[in-house]
């Protein structure tokens, strides 16, 4: 990997990772692109998303400032409850998310089910619910999608979006959790691949800290544009062009060149 294309995948990410398209499926096609042959692609995409959770956290530090100081509320509880299936996913089924990052042969299935998510999610409109009246079995279901977002192809945003649109949120409000829920689901993932980095079951000895450097500065730029762009457009209910005009037609293209 050189350092033009780390910047690259940079950009991808931050961009990705806000809007409905899944980051994992972009930065998957553009590392066999690449020609990218790292034994631990993954190991890179954590550090990516540790960047672009860093204009996350300064965008809702208002929000996380009082979740910090007020540790014992229900909002901190449903953040919790919604992180626990992408947990279990991973713990469960680490070697087979890990090989759906070696392969490109599911990519265009998850961009198919990213982009029929948007399409119907963008015919709700009428919600008034908060997140202060989330529930429970809201938290859990918001969360399931967020642990099918683990297949590249399947957009984090554009199903925690959908889930919670279809839970009865108010646009705004589903695009906020959602964002709030990617804060503990990135630092559990980039705590996860420390931890097996330092027990020596992953080695990253092929990974050059100046291009992990320079994505991650990349991530951390796009992804502050990526969020405020984002936070605009949901109030629009326009999601359903990126399904039309690019998902699917990213789909059909994996499908026939790959």
């Amino acid at each position: 990997m050189t350092l033009i294309e780390a910047i690259l995948l940079g950009i991808i990410q931050g961009l990705a990772e806000f809007l409905p398209v899944s980051s994992s499926g972009h930065l998957l096609v553009f590392h066999h692109l690449f020609g990218i042959q790292s034994d631990d692609n993954l190991t890179f995409l954590v550090v990516l998303n540790l960047g672009s959770l860093i204009p996350l956290l300064y965008i809702f530090r208002s929000d996380l400032i009082l979740l910090v100081r007020q540790p014992f509320q229900k909002l901190v509880y449903l953040l919790v409850i919604a992180t626990l299936p992408i947990i279990a996913v991973t713990l469960l089924f680490e070697d087979f998310v890990v090989g759906l990052f070696q392969t490109t042969q599911f990519l265009a299935i998850g961009f198919l089910i990213t982009g029929t998510m948007l399409i119907l999610s963008d015919k709700i409109n009428a919600n008034k619910r908060s997140i202060k009246s989330l529930g429970y079995l809201d938290a859990v279901v918001v969360g399931v999608t967020q642990a099918l977002a683990v297949f590249p192809g399947i957009s984090r945003s554009g199903s925690t979006i959908s889930a919670s649109l279809l839970r009865g949120l108010t646009r705004e409000d589903a695009a906020k959790f959602s964002f709030l829920m990617s804060i503990p689901t990135a630092i559990g993932a980039m705590a996860f691949r420390v931890l097996r980095m330092f027990t020596g079951d992953i080695v990253v000895a092929d990974l050059s800290v100046v291009n992990l450097l320079a994505g991650f500065v990349a991530a951390a730029i796009s992804g502050y544009l990526s969020i405020n762009f984002m936070m605009r457009l949901i109030k629009t209910a326009k999601l359903k062009y990126f399904a039309l005009f690019y998902v699917f037609g990213l789909a059909i293209v994996i499908f026939v060149f790959f």
